[in-house]
């Protein structure tokens, strides 16, 4: 499977103009499997989001099924949701050609950024299955939260999408790393470039294989992309030879299952 992610600055609560800038940016790089934005990119990280949130099924929702058919490829990242009961919520789509969607609830909101003033958090995770290659969908914050993705065997790859800070980004590219090697599956961390009124982001997203190997990195501080192949066979030979799953702590099993 070829998957291209998306390093996109954002215009800060102007979904047209980010629609614009990311579908050149898809014109540019034809052919992939699947095309992965940042978080909330339509929007930039809003926590009013009584002002951008878009009801199901909003613009944006509608801009990504479009690009997935137009493509035949599949479409993901997150968008800002208003429910019909008012509620609001940080909503990671996985869109693909044949007009089936799906979608996470981003688990843990940002505190300190009172993101879990405004938001709601989703209680569910998620994994999607998409031409041989099983997907976990995961927004940001949740990078920092281990016992939520670790590997049951039911996912090959992990899709974290994000607007993260440059004072942090360290963090960010450990962790990355982390969740790869003990999860014995693929990374792949899709994050924004640019400013918002509250912080500054340098992008650093990257593909990276379960040995912690990066496959490909987008430069820092430039909207750009970046491609790389993911190789299940590869994949499945080193769980094979080196079945590190089979040894995880049953404790964190039951503990996500109750």
């Amino acid at each position: 499977m070829t998957l291209l992610i998306l390093q996109s600055d954002i215009v800060w609560g102007d979904p047209e103009a980010n629609r614009r800038r990311l579908e050149e940016q898809m014109d540019a790089h034809p052919g992939a499997d699947l095309y992965v934005l940042c978080e909330m990119w339509p929007t930039g990280f809003v926590m009013e989001p009584e002002s951008v949130a878009e009801p199901f099924p909003g613009r944006s929702f509608g801009w990504m099924a479009d690009m997935s058919v137009r493509r035949q490829a599949a479409i993901a990242g997150s968008v800002a949701v208003r429910e019909k009961d008012g509620t609001f919520r940080n909503r990671f789509y996985f869109i693909t050609p044949d007009g089936r969607w799906y979608y996470y609830d981003k688990r843990h909101l940002f505190g300190l950024g009172g993101e879990d003033k405004h938001y709601t958090p989703g209680k569910e995770r998620m994994v999607v299955e998409w031409r041989g290659v099983r997907f976990l969908l995961a927004v940001c914050y949740d990078l920092r939260f281990p016992a939520w993705t670790r590997n049951h065997g039911d996912y090959d790859c992990i899709l974290y999408v994000a607007n993260w800070p440059t004072p942090r980004i360290e963090a960010w590219n450990t962790l990355l790393r982390a969740r790869a090697i003990e999860n014995q599956c693929y990374v792949v961390g899709v994050n924004r470039v640019g400013q918002d009124p509250n912080c500054q982001y340098c992008g650093c997203s990257a593909i990276i294989d379960a040995y912690g190997h990066t496959l490909a990195e987008c430069e820092r501080d430039k909207e750009t992309t970046a491609e790389a192949l993911l190789d299940m066979e590869a994949l499945r030979k080193f769980r094979t030879k080196f079945p590190v799953l089979q040894d995880a702590d049953l404790v964190e099993v039951k503990r996500l299952k109750g």
